[in-house]
């Protein structure tokens, strides 16, 4: 217990000191966003801060800080460990810089942002990575709450139902300008989901069944996966998540100054984070144990779990409205990552997005390959999205790395090196070694990830030491 609320207070210190430091080293001025140089009608409208701040945090959630946690949490307490500092010294700087530059290239996304700082070749890699990762994401966010949903409606209203009604409202969230749908709803479904965690938590604090277990080292994996680097892609939204750099470019489009980005991007990422760090904890309290939780996690499935422990924790009324906030989190991550797939797919090509006949083009295609996916095995699709998560995150943190360097910022530039680094060698480790990936031994795995982190760290000292220029359409 006591190393939960530490954890909790960790988080909200982190904001106000490390939080400032990102900004400071960023340097936010009183520039014009595109949401008042532009404003389209369309994508690039003006948000109040608050609403901003909300929008981001449906946009950024899904299941991750939820599913992901739980299944965190079969480590052990080590994992409120990730989810804190990676949080802070990772997650929400990542989500920071990726917003704020894209604001300074006109709500640019994260696949055009790769071309301008890291080249061409970046560019090309980019678009068509981020796109398979937002459809991977967006697939991920149909099933699991359908199966949620159709829990609570047993007999005709089945899983197949619901996924038809949640890829039809995808279309209406994808199309209709933003403050139609996103702009209207999300608030209150912010608030919604705030509510469900502060709930989660209070009973656990105050039901004395309950026992929250104090942080320690110990690998408690009942199957005996190693920490590193199984549990740095687990727990990605919680944590650090690349899936936020294509997401946050939205709120890029609607923030009224520079100097809202710490409350909206930042802000976003740890509220995120107090998220996951409640189901983490209410995992390993609810069922007692690592090898509980892990046998729960097989037997019922992750959505299985969270209604379980809503239900138990809450009763009747307060696990519809727990389950309800967990269905909200994935829905409004989903819509959001096919809008992004469409605003990087209309950059590829140059089609305005003024017309809605432009945005059908697009967009009808991309939620019926949505459609298509949502037939393969939800665990797999999972793995798959945990890793492509982790490793634009990589991708996001190194052109943040670039953009501050070539302004200028060679040691502060060290703020995303470092986890860029990180994220380097969890990313390569992984995939090396997992069983959907080439599923070598750690002796090969382990070395493998820390030589290439090295080498991406060399070639960012260089870069550091020669002279550059702004040129073409670098912006400071």
């Amino acid at each position: 217990m006591i190393s939960f609320i530490i954890a909790l207070a960790v988080l909200l210190i982190g904001y106000f000191t490390y939080g400032k430091l990102t900004e400071k080293i960023f340097g936010p001025d009183d520039r014009k966003t595109p949401a008042v140089e532009i404003n389209d009608g369309v994508d690039c409208m003006p948000v109040k801060t608050w609403k901003a701040l909300l929008i981001q945090l449906l946009n950024i959630a899904g299941t991750g800080p939820i599913f992901g946690a739980l299944m965190g949490a079969c480590f052990g307490p080590v994992v409120f460990l990730w989810i804190v500092f990676g949080s802070i010294l990772g997650g929400a700087v990542h989500d920071y810089m990726s917003g704020m530059i894209s604001s300074r290239h006109r709500g640019a996304s994260i696949a055009e942002l790769s071309g301008i700082y890291l080249g061409k070749p970046a560019l090309y890699a980019m678009r068509v990575f981020s796109i398979l990762l937002l459809l991977l994401t967006g697939t991920v966010f149909v099933t699991s709450p359908a199966s949620l949903i159709a829990m609570l409606t047993p007999g005709f209203l089945g899983n197949t139902f619901w996924i038809i009604v949640i890829l039809l409202y995808y279309v209406a969230a994808t199309l209709l300008p933003i403050d139609k749908v996103i702009g209207k709803l999300y608030p209150v479904f912010g608030v919604i989901l705030i509510v469900m965690a502060v709930s989660i938590a209070g009973a656990m604090i105050v039901l004395p069944q309950y026992t929250i277990p104090e942080v320690s080292l110990a690998d408690l994996h009942p199957d005996g996966l190693p920490v590193w680097p199984f549990m740095f892609i687990t727990v990605a939204c919680g944590a650090i998540s690349g899936f936020h750099a294509t997401q946050s470019p939205m709120m890029a489009k609607c923030i009224t100054s520079e100097k809202a980005g710490r409350k909206v991007f930042y802000g976003a990422m740890i509220i995120e984070s107090v998220i996951a760090l409640v189901w983490a904890a209410a995992g390993v309290a609810f069922y007692g144990s690592t090898k509980m939780l892990g046998d729960a996690l097989s037997e019922v499935g992750q959505s299985g779990a969270v209604y379980e422990i809503s239900k138990t924790m809450l009763g009747n009324a307060g696990g519809i409205l727990a389950i309800i906030g967990v269905v909200v989190c994935p829905i409004t991550s989903g819509d959001t990552a096919f809008r992004s797939a469409r605003l990087i797919l209309a950059e590829w090509t140059g089609l305005e997005q003024k017309k809605i006949k432009n945005r059908l083009i697009i967009t009808i295609p991309l939620l019926a390959a949505g459609a298509v996916l949502t037939q393969l095995d939800f665990n797999v699709l999972w793995r798959y999205f945990s890793w492509s998560n982790q490793t634009l995150a990589m991708i996001s943190l190194w052109v943040a790395t670039a953009y501050l360097v070539l302004n200028g910022k060679k040691i502060a530039s060290l703020i995303t090196a470092l986890p860029a680094a990180f994220m380097s060698a969890v990313s390569v480790t992984y995939i090396l070694m997992a069983p959907e990936g080439f599923k070598l031994s750690a002796v090969i795995g382990y070395p493998a990830g820390i030589v290439f982190a090295a080498v991406l760290l060399v070639i960012y000292l260089v870069m550091c030491t020669k002279k550059v220029h702004l040129k073409g359409q670098v912006r400071g």
